[in-house]
């Protein structure tokens, strides 16, 4: 079996990343210097922090070794889903973006076409919550079954395309959650943790499909070159593993805070002052 890898670093991707992160940069200091209190520290650090977790999936020597352990491929995917989408959006890319890329563009193209009714149409159908689910739900499962994946494992435009289809799904899955400002709530916060919890489902599913079947899934691993002298099936059962705990940890967290925020005494008290 023969498989495309690519030597050395993607350049393209890290001309990308520092473009995305110089046009944020520009639009975060502006608005700094015109509205002191639109945009935090903390929302750059996350849209920085989620450029880097991007690149640690995609662009690091994690990349290099996930040809060779499904456990870095699966890591690989995890930090594009559960890391790097979720800090994005809580920096308000959208926000800082339109100020930081130039704005004749903005006026003469960007503003016009997302003002177009069938692609507002289309933003309100894709950022539905159960489109997000199901849409995050069909990648995961989807790039597991074992003909895509060798697919991706054969090609590396099919592996780029991989990598693109998961960190897509990853924006989805945590844009009802996240709600990156200046966007509105579109479903209840009690929601939230049903979502979370739903989402855990599949995931735990596959993860113990992976850990318990007692025999290599994935044909390319079993020929594949070991690292750290580690058998094709212990590096499975340590992928699902890997995944099992990543995903409860991602998910249920952030349901448990929620779920604590919405019993907080302080917020029953503003609730019943608002009443």
């Amino acid at each position: 079996m023969s498989s495309e890898v690519h030597d050395g670093p993607p350049i393209l991707l890290m001309l990308a990343l520092m473009v995305l992160a110089l046009a944020y940069l520009r639009g975060w200091y502006r608005l700094q210097n015109a509205f002191p209190n639109v945009l935090s520290v903390w929302r750059l650090a996350a849209f920085m922090g989620g450029l880097f977790s991007l690149w640690a999936a995609a662009g690091s020597p994690l990349a290099g070794m996930d040809h060779y352990l499904l456990t870095a491929h699966m890591a690989q995917h995890l930090l594009l889903m559960t890391v790097a989408a979720p800090l994005i959006l809580l920096g308000a890319p959208g926000v800082a973006l339109l100020h930081g890329i130039p704005q004749r563009f903005v006026r003469s193209s960007l503003r016009p076409f997302l003002r177009y009714p069938p692609v507002r149409l289309a933003g309100r159908i894709i950022t539905h919550p159960a489109f997000c689910w199901l849409a995050s739900t069909a990648t995961v499962i989807g790039w597991h079954l074992p003909t895509l994946f060798e697919l991706g494992m054969q090609s590396q435009r099919w592996h780029e395309f991989e990598h693109a289809c998961f960190l897509a799904a990853g924006f989805l899955f945590w844009l009802p959650v996240v709600q990156p400002w200046p966007s509105l709530a579109r479903w209840p916060q009690w929601s939230v943790p049903l979502y979370f919890f739903l989402a855990t489902l599949p995931c735990d599913a596959l993860s113990a499909f992976l850990t318990f079947c007692n025999r290599v899934v994935y044909p390319h691993y079993r020929s594949a070159h070991r690292l750290f002298d580690i058998s094709a099936l212990g590096d499975q059962e340590c992928a699902g593993a890997l995944m099992w705990v990543w995903v409860t940890f991602a998910y249920l967290v952030p349901a448990a805070v929620v779920t604590v925020q919405m019993l907080s005494p302080r917020r029953r008290a503003s609730k019943v002052e608002v009443a």
